[in-house]
């Protein structure tokens, strides 16, 4: 029997009858001495081998029969234009629906925002207003603290545990609990300004923040590639106030909360936009409605505290 060589190439064990490949039809089968083939392929005929009548040539594989997964082709399945693929309602459904979802996960941050603000205003209005609350909160200092200390655990917990901030209703307790705790500490903190005063830096706050979100949902601008410079002018931000702690002036509290506030509007509208999605480079997952409406707090609560900040240090 004739045998050839191939470089690298093992050999079938004799064996008759063994079944070819269909990609080869007629071919011989594999004998002692040939080749393994490649690929999964087999190795060429040997030399002078005439295949039957009606073999194809080797190497000839014949078209597809049946329907593949399933799927009757149809025309223009492959190679056509856009416009006459049946699979184009489904896309279109596909993109609807995910308009829809990025749609209610808004109304959903914005409303699980609106809530927490509420919380706030009355908790501020209460320590403002009412003389008991405001003569208790002035005796038992302590309480500040362990509210600053509880905001920091808790932030902790629903930014570093995924579980926290997804799993309902767990997700929502550790946010009320936050708001609740942010609501006291900052409370306790206006009670220290005159009524007008934290009246004036709420309506500036209110102002500047509709204003922001207005301006981010309709900026050709994309904010959410900006996170590194962002994120440098936050450190750049708490290492100044460590310098402003240690050397106090009138002058240093003015020029930190300027830029406190100036800093936080951005990251307003940077956390507007990635919540909105769609045209910008980075987006919230619909998944993270809580972490979101979290973030959107942060930055007005920060506004607010910065606008009031200003407004003190121009009354002293």
């Amino acid at each position: 029997m004739t045998t050839w060589n191939v470089p690298g190439a093992g050999y079938y064990p004799g064996q008759q009858g063994f079944p070819y490949p269909p990609q080869n039809p007629g071919y011989p089968p594999p004998q002692e001495g040939y080749p393994l083939p490649y690929s999964g392929g087999n190795a060429p005929p040997p030399p002078g081998f005439v295949p039957p009548p009606g073999v194809p040539p080797y190497g000839h594989v014949p078209p597809p029969t049946g329907t593949p997964f399933g799927v009757t082709p149809q025309p223009g399945m492959y190679g056509s234009s856009y416009a006459e693929d049946p699979l184009q309602d489904d896309i279109k459904g596909f993109e609807f629906n995910d308009k829809t979802i990025r749609n209610g996960f808004i109304r959903k941050v914005y409303a699980i925002l609106m809530v927490q603000l509420l919380i706030t205003l009355s908790l501020i209005a209460t320590f403002l207003y009412h003389k008991p609350t405001q003569r208790w909160a002035m005796q038992h200092r302590e309480i500040f603290w362990i509210c600053f200390a509880a905001t920091i655990i808790l932030i902790i917990c629903m930014a570093c545990c995924t579980s926290v901030r997804r799993k309902a209703p767990m997700n929502f307790i550790f946010l009320f609990l936050f708001t609740l705790a942010e609501g006291v500490l900052l409370a306790m903190a206006a009670s220290t300004y005159k009524s007008e005063e934290v009246l004036m830096a709420v309506g500036i706050t209110a102002a500047v923040c509709l204003a922001l979100t207005i301006f981010a949902f309709q900026t050709k601008y994309d904010f959410t590639s900006c996170h590194t410079v962002l994120f440098i002018a936050l450190v750049v931000l708490i290492i100044f106030g460590i310098i402003a702690m240690i050397w106090p002036s009138k002058i240093m509290q003015l020029v930190y909360a300027s830029l406190g506030a100036l800093i936080f509007s951005f990251y307003l509208i940077y956390d507007t936009q990635m919540i909105i999605g769609g045209k910008h480079k980075y987006s919230t997952s619909p998944e993270e409605y809580i972490f979101a409406a979290l973030n959107l707090y942060l930055d007005v609560i920060n506004i607010f505290v910065d606008i009031l900040a200003i407004i003190g240090a121009s009354r002293d």
